[in-house]
């Protein structure tokens, strides 16, 4: 079963034995069987979000699929007939699709099985199932869905997609949760300070802050962030806030996080821009609706909390 195997539709599944995630599409379209490859409509995101919640070293291309299999992962699909869309698929398509992934599971030993698309999870099994870990296993490998990354699934935004791929990524990883200290810093005008950062898919604003040393508490390590990240040295610690807790591999060595979010008031306080961030600013409340934060909802949970 390992290695290119021959399948009805001539797109091959590439598998191989001790996989770290084993990704299961729903079946072919027409632009992936011309090409013999999966999730070859250039319009599709699969091969994207893979990179950008660094699942891969690289961005891969469909026409190097069975490279993957140098960084643990495979791809398969639950039924073989190429159609133009899922909507074409009969459920005679899924006869036996649940018993040949049992059998995948068995034999090659995946740690996990990524539906993309809660229909591909249906087409197997026969129950539609929520976004994210599942009860259900076959065996020691475990079930994750994530949403489609068709271009027909518009409606489910990029950032949401990639949240989903980040927390297969950090759960697939195994590695520990990085606890970290952040100030909601909010001036004399209701504004709250915040930094920018990005990578080659999207840009996103946070709160200032940062990880917890060995032996420090919140506090020590928010004064040593916030004279580091934005030049603030004199300031009275406020209540917390809220938690905001996640996976992603985007801290080398860390798999998921647990930040501890503190409301800090200020006065005609002016960052001396000693950053590493690629921005700082204030923002209003309203002009935070027009930004990528996280968490998403920081503006709201800022107002509430400054009662602004």
């Amino acid at each position: 079963m390992a290695g290119s195997d021959a399948t009805p539709s001539g797109v091959p599944d590439v598998l191989a034995p001790g996989l770290r995630i084993v990704f299961v599409g729903i079946n072919p379209g027409r632009v992936s069987a011309a090409a013999r490859a999966h999730f070859a409509n250039p319009r599709n995101d699969f091969w994207r979000l893979l990179h950008a919640a660094r699942l891969t070293s690289r961005l891969y291309e469909p026409h190097e699929q069975f490279e993957l299999l140098e960084e643990g992962i495979g791809v398969t699909n639950a039924a073989y007939r190429t159609t133009p869309g899922s909507g074409d698929l009969r459920r005679a398509d899924f006869a036996g699709s649940a018993e040949r992934l049992e059998r995948i599971a068995a034999e090659l030993e995946p740690a996990w099985l990524a539906f993309v698309g809660k229909e591909a999870y249906r087409g197997a099994f026969g129950t539609r199932p929520d976004l994210g870990l599942q009860d259900r296993t076959l065996g020691e490998t475990r079930l994750f869905v994530l949403p489609s990354t068709s271009p027909a699934n518009a409606a489910v935004p990029w950032d949401e997609r990639r949240r989903w791929f980040q927390e297969l990524a950090g759960r697939a990883s195994g590695l520990p949760q990085r606890k970290s200290a952040r100030a909601a810093v909010v001036d004399e005008r209701g504004r709250v300070l915040l930094l920018r950062y990005g990578d080659d898919y999207s840009d996103w604003w946070v709160t200032p802050g940062g990880g917890c040393e060995h032996g420090e508490d919140d506090e020590q390590t928010l004064r040593r962030e916030l004279e580091e990240e934005v030049g603030l040295v004199e300031f009275e610690l406020g209540p917390l806030l809220w938690e905001h807790a996640g996976w992603t591999l985007d801290e080398p060595g860390f798999g998921s996080f647990l930040s501890r979010v503190y409301l800090v008031r200020v006065e005609r306080f002016e960052p001396p821009h000693l950053t590493e961030a690629e921005e700082l600013r204030w923002f209003s409340s309203a002009d935070l609706e027009h930004v990528s934060t996280r968490p998403p909802d920081l503006g709201e949970r800022v107002s509430r909390a400054s009662g602004s």
